[in-house]
């Protein structure tokens, strides 16, 4: 008997799949070429050997997030969501060229993005540190995103992620140490997960080894990930003219060459907005590091590809 259902949770090859009925069983793929991740439609049959199911067929996803490997390869991630949350904290200091990765990841796969600044607690502490992120988060808001402020130790804050949260299948993704853990044990008590604590400089700990999809209470799903020291979005998810820097797919249309890349081009609308100070700084930065990285993972496929 065959029957569809969704990956829960994903342990390498060890998965948790749920049917339409909500029963949960253990299940493996069926063959070495299926490559599943949490969030994936599949399609399983059920098998007698340790009350197990086989996956046998991969259904079509909706989309992904998606990561290069160092040969330029697509990796997912997580998949068929709706909305991806970037969660940072005053500790670790926010590595915000990873940040900025993520927002490219979400917006060119048409994906909500809703960034969390989490400890708010920690950034009350200390004045120079919070005059350094205010300035970092109002490029942010410049530029079109949503910020929720919150810590799990604020009952009003949460309700507010919350809020931000329902109806969508949303994935949190960030840096080792921002506190992603603490924020779903908070909103989802019953949730199987440790937490851990920065390490003496100030460096996450990867807590959360595996990815699992929960259910929340105020309705819509919630995928934890494990926590990164980098990230490099794959390149062929990549809007190829702007990268997904919503700021630059705006002012592109004014840049007098239609494939311009808005690094050295004359007539570029991109590099006058830096000049004028109506496009961030930072996030030009981030801009011209992530189209090199762009370049040199292109180059690294190719050269696989002739090998």
């Amino acid at each position: 008997m065959s029957f569809d259902a969704q990956v829960i949770a994903a342990y390498g090859r060890h998965l948790r799949v749920r049917d339409s009925t909500g029963t949960e069983y253990s299940a493996r793929p069926f063959g070495r070429r299926l490559q599943l991740v949490c969030g994936d439609l599949v399609r399983c049959v059920a098998v007698t050997v340790h009350d197990q199911v086989h996956i046998m067929e991969l259904l079509p996803r909706r989309n992904s997030l998606s990561r290069s490997t160092t040969h330029g390869e697509p990796e997912a991630v997580v998949t068929n969501i709706s909305q991806i949350v970037v969660v940072m904290a005053p500790l670790p200091l926010p590595d915000l060229f990873i940040v900025d990765r993520y927002l490219c990841a979400a917006a060119s796969s048409s994906i909500a993005a809703l960034l969390v600044m989490n400890k708010m607690d920690l950034m009350a502490e200390n004045a120079t540190t919070q005059q350094g992120l205010s300035r970092i988060l109002t490029a942010f808001l410049a530029a079109g995103y949503k910020i929720v402020y919150c810590s799990a130790l604020e009952r009003a804050s949460l309700n507010t992620l919350g809020i931000a949260l329902s109806g969508h299948t949303s994935v949190f993704v960030g840096q080792s140490g921002v506190g992603k853990s603490s924020l779903i044990l908070s909103l989802v008590p019953e949730a199987d997960i440790t937490t851990g604590e920065l390490d003496r400089n100030d460096e996450g700990r990867h807590t959360t080894t595996s990815s699992r999809l929960y259910d929340l209470s105020g309705g819509g799903y919630l995928i934890d990930s494990p926590g990164v020291r980098d990230f490099a979005p794959a390149i062929e998810s990549l809007e190829p003219r702007s990268l997904g820097f919503i700021e630059v797919d705006r002012l592109a249309t004014e840049c007098r060459f239609q494939d311009c890349q808005h690094l050295r081009e004359p007539g570029c609308a991109v590099s006058r907005a830096v000049a004028t100070g109506t496009f961030d700084d930072r996030r030009y930065e981030s801009y011209r590091r992530l189209r090199r990285l762009h370049q040199s993972l292109r180059d690294a496929q190719g050269a696989r590809k002739k090998n």
